[in-house]
Formats: C-alpha cells, structure tokens, sequence
C-alpha cells in the first residue's frame, strides 16, 4: 500500500490537468533554479557504504515531553514544537496544524530496508492535542508516511495538500470529503479562521520508478488573525522566495528546509547556505529550520546544517530540542544544544544503499 502506483481520475484529475504546473502528463517546475545541479559530483554506491563519518548521532539526541506545554494556554499566540526532520506542531492564533507528519522507522516503501531514523519522535499520534489541520507538502516518503496516515485517519481530521496527492490519502483510508488539494496561490480557510495559501517551491515528487511528478509539490503560507508562518516543504533555491515574501508576507516564523543536501541536489534542496538566502528574500520572520537531525539521507555529518546555520546567521534562529514548544517572539538566542551528542560513523550494506540511490528521494 505504501508504493503502489495509484492513478488519478475525474474531477481530480480534471484539476491536475488544468494547473499552470501541469505539461505533457505530469507536473514541472515552472520557476528557474537558482543553484545548477553539479551531474558530474553524484555521490557513489561506495559513498553510501564506507564514507559515513558523522552522518547519524553516536547516541539519543535530546528531547522533550512536550504534552504539559500543549496544556498550557499559547500567551503570544504563537508556538512551534518540532518533532523530528519536517514535523512540526503550530499553535497559530488558537488553531493547530500538523506539518509533513512522519512517525515511521524508515523514509522508505519497505518496513525492512531504506533509510532508518537514529531519533525517535518525543510523542506519539495518539498524544498530540485535538488537531484543526494537517498539512502534507509532497508525497516523498520522508514527508508522507503510511503508517502516520493510517493513524491519523482515525482522528477525523481534515488533510490539506498539493493537487493529485489525496489519491494516496484515499487509499489509505481518509474521506474524500476531508481532503483538500491545492494548486500553487490556491488557498483555504479552516472553521476558525486560518487561511491557508499553497506556494510555490523547487522540487518534484515520486513514491516508486513509475510516478515521477504525477504529483504536485508545494511550500504553504498561514495566516490567522494576528500571525503568519511559512512552511518550505521540500525545496531548491529559486525567485518564488521573493515572490512569496511580496505576495503572502510579512511572516513571523518561517520554516525552512535545511538537511540532507548535496551539490549534485542542488535544485532540488536548499541546504544550510541557501535557506538562508531563501530566508532574507521572503524577507521576514524567525527561522526555524526543519528537515534535518531525523534521518540519515545525505552525505554530510548530521549537524552540519545547524552549525552552519549559527555560524553564519545566529540572529533570528530559533533551534529547540526535539519536542520543546517555543513561542518565537520570545527566543533572544540559540543554545547549540547538538553539540553535546558525539558523532558516529555509518556503514551501510551494500543492498541498503543500493536501494537507497534508486529511490526517488533526489533528483
């Protein structure tokens, strides 16, 4: 159920095939990268294997019960709490929405093989407070994950994603009629108020060898009465930062992908250096960076995105441990809580990295 090929119809794909992002039978990036692929720097079968020094932590990273914070009332009305690689609790003018939610052990179509997390979630599903939303940017498998779909479903709470995704929601269990799907600019409005706007971003999309981009993929914007917060997804560097800055701006927090980046993804992933080019071109709001300290699915030591991040732009970070609700206004400066875990060295077999280069989780 996790990568079987799923084809879209009707009114779904009526929409799909209407979108400014739609030619010749699936989706394209419509805004120029702004960082070229270097194609000749590709890392190899023997990279993955036997060049891993620090790319998983040597123990346990630290990490917080968040479930008394959630009890207690959001006094700016605004609170974040990260749960691992895109996961991210918001609290935003007395709503709450889920982002990019990924529970399982591997960011893969198989139980047994694939990228494996080295940090576990600080709480499960069935602890997280009553939920308004739950946003999906793309259907990648570290950003949808099927057994975290299966349990939210349970819930009743209503999805919202970029078009042609909900075909795999249905599939695993969600109403029809609690799913949204968005095109790029499109946006809803929830029951008490939030409005949610899909966004451009610079990626592609893909669950097996059969489907690239038969899906769309997005960044979204959120605004509630007093707050607004952007949420990168998955993304290269590229002008729709600054179109966005101008058009659903100005932010007070914005979520920026910054791991499992490398040269030859360079369109595709912003990593470290470029999140914070994309942050000054929206040109507004705290950052907290996402997408990183969860899953080993680059080359580059595991914390190398956050030391390059408080080398480099240390005012405006916002860096809690896993599981620790913070409200931005009130973050003044970043504890560099990461370098208290040593590094270790991963050595993958042969066949794991084998199917981990044939996935497409890069481009």
């Amino acid at each position: 159920m996790a990568w079987f090929s799923r084809h879209p119809t009707g009114l779904r794909l009526e929409r799909m095939r209407a979108s400014a992002q739609y030619a010749d039978g699936g989706f394209v990036n419509t805004y120029p990268a702004s960082t070229p692929r270097v194609t000749d720097d590709r890392p190899s079968l023997a990279d993955f294997v036997f060049r891993g020094e620090g790319r998983t932590p040597a123990g346990p990273l630290p990490a917080l019960d968040p479930r008394n914070a959630w009890t207690r009332p959001v006094e700016t009305g605004l609170r974040a709490t990260w749960l691992g690689h895109s996961t991210v609790l918001l609290e935003i003018d007395g709503v709450r929405i889920l982002t990019d939610p990924v529970w399982g052990e591997r960011a893969s179509p198989f139980s047994f093989l694939g990228p494996k997390r080295f940090q576990p979630v600080p709480v499960d599903i069935s602890a997280l407070p009553p939920l308004d939303a739950v946003l999906i940017s793309h259907d990648h498998y570290d950003h949808l994950d099927y057994p975290s779909i299966r349990e939210l479903a349970k819930l009743r709470v209503p999805f919202i994603t970029s078009l042609g995704v909900g075909v795999h929601l249905e599939a695993w269990g969600v109403p029809p009629e609690r799913i949204t799907e968005l095109d790029w600019w499109e946006r809803i409005t929830l029951p008490r108020g939030l409005t949610i706007t899909a966004a451009p971003s610079h990626h592609f999309s893909g669950r097996s060898l059969r489907d690239r981009n038969a899906t769309l993929w997005s960044s979204f914007a959120l605004r509630g009465e007093r707050h607004a917060v952007f949420f990168s997804g998955d993304t290269g560097l590229s002008p729709h930062f600054a179109e966005i800055g101008e058009r659903l701006g100005p932010f007070d927090l914005v979520m920026i992908e910054v791991g499992a980046f490398h040269p030859s993804w360079g369109s595709v992933h912003l990593g470290p250096d470029n999140a914070i080019d994309a942050w000054r071109q929206l040109g507004s709001g705290k950052l907290l960076p996402v997408h990183w300290g969860t899953f080993n699915l680059a080359m580059h030591p595991w914390a190398e995105p956050a030391d390059v991040l408080l080398a480099k732009s240390p005012e405006g970070l916002v860096m809690p441990r896993l599981g620790e609700p913070v409200e931005p206004s009130r973050v003044e400066s970043v504890q560099p809580w990461w370098r208290d875990v040593a590094p270790g060295h991963w050595q993958g077999s042969a066949l794991e990295a084998a199917e981990f280069l044939v996935l497409p989780a890069k481009d």
